[in-house]
Order: C-alpha cells, then structure tokens, then sequence
C-alpha cells in the first residue's frame, strides 16, 4: 500500500451526496476488508455496487481492476467478482512470509526509531489497548493496522516496507475468513508494547523473535473452515441489496 495509510484512509471519505471515484470505492472496500466488516468471498456484483455508491458500471469496473491487482478481490472470465478468500495452504503461506518480512523490517529498525515515530507506536499500541477495554473491535483492529502499517510505512528498505504493506492486508483477509465466530477478539495483550520497546532498546534479534511470536500466536487462533452468510452491500457502503456468499 503506497503513502501513509492513516492518510489515505481518511483521506478517500466518501461526503454525503457526492459521486464516488473509482479510488474511493477501492479504499472503502478495502477499509471495510481490514476491519473485517467484508468478509472473504463476498460477492461484489456490478450493479450492485454501483446502486452502493451512486455511480455507473464502467467506475465500478476500474475499482474492481484495482481491487484484484492489490489482491483484495478475484475474478475469473465471465463471473461476479468476490473478496479474496484464500485456502488453508495460501492462509499459511501468507503468514509464513509476513513472518519474515515483517521480522527483517523490525530488525532493520532496531535502535534507529526517531522520537516522533516512537511516540506514534506507543500511541497506537495505547489507542489499541483502549479500543480492546471499551469492547471496541473496529477501532481495536485499526489501531493494531495503523501500528503495523506504520512500520513498513518507515521501513529503512522501501521495497520490503511494501512488501509489508501487501501482507498486512491479505493477513487481515484471512483473520477475517478463519476468526472463530465466538472469538470476539483476537487481540494479543502486551505484544506491540513489547515489540516498541526491543525497538527502543536496539535489539534486532529480539525484535524478529517478537514478530514472529506474535504472527505465530495469530496463526494458532484461526478456525481454518470456510464461513457461511451473507452480506449487504447496500447497508454497508449506502443502498441496499443482500448477496450471499455462496455461488448464486
């Protein structure tokens, strides 16, 4: 994901009355996937997502172009497009090279955090710990995402920052396909404060481990079975029309 996530996530609202650009369809698809309003294979027929948000065929066209090449969604030839819902080998795949990605930034930035930026986790690391307490599940996963962004976001190597930032998203496709149904969070108490502070401290080593351990304990919370429902594309972007996730 390019430039700042925070700012590009407040930056595409869509104000009331106003037409929709294909960007914005592609940041509010892509926001409601991250905070698991979305879930995997969700169909995303044409028509209605242009009734969603107001806006013709041929926009809704370009969105979903985008959509498949960021890996949120998947189109075959002649069929309605869905939200990605990887398998359990791509689900283990995914978190296997999150794991050492996400381990070679945060070595990477070990002992090298500015004041500004150490500031910036600690308070997301807080915002997420609040989010958690007040039972607060979207907020809680936005903090927990703008902390992880904002690390590849101030990776010292560009390149696996954004290789970061692909993973960021797609692990949250599959936490969003796999969450049990009675796991209300999957919030992992203490995890980003310690990892601030072996950042802090400049232990790189310590720091992977971190990482690792905290991806590692997400992994083990999934429940790898496909879920069943259906989803309003209407309520959830603006109109309504109900669209199962089963093939219609």
């Amino acid at each position: 994901m390019s430039g700042s996530w925070q700012q590009e996530r407040h930056g595409n609202d869509i104000s009331s009355g106003s037409r929709a650009s294909d960007e914005q369809i592609v940041e509010q698809v892509r926001r409601a996937v991250l905070t698991q309003r979305l879930p995997p294979g969700t169909r995303l027929p044409e028509v209605a997502l242009g009734e969603a948000f107001g806006v013709s065929r041929s926009v809704v066209r370009k969105a979903l172009t985008r959509l498949v090449a960021n890996h949120v969604a998947v189109q075959r030839p002649n069929q309605v497009a869905r939200i990605a819902s990887p398998d359990v080998d791509e689900t283990r795949e995914i978190f296997s090279a999150r794991r050492l990605i996400e381990g070679e930034v945060v070595a990477l930035m070990t002992g090298s955090l500015t004041q500004a930026l150490r500031q910036r986790l600690a308070a997301l690391a807080e915002a997420e710990k609040a989010a958690f307490a007040e039972g607060d599940e979207e907020r809680r996963i936005e903090a927990s995402l703008a902390f992880h962004h904002c690390l590849a976001e101030h990776s010292p190597n560009r390149t696996l920052g954004a290789m970061l930032g692909d993973l960021i998203l797609r692990t949250s496709i599959v936490i969003a396909l796999y969450k049990p149904a009675d796991l209300a969070s999957c919030y992992l108490e203490g995890d980003h404060d310690d990892l601030l502070a072996q950042l802090v401290a400049g232990q790189p080593d310590a720091a992977r481990a971190r990482v690792q351990t905290h991806l590692n304990s997400l992994e083990a919370l999934l429940d790898l079975r496909t879920p069943t429902g259906a989803i309003d594309l209407g309520a959830l972007f603006g109109r309504g029309q109900s669209l199962s996730q089963a093939d219609a």
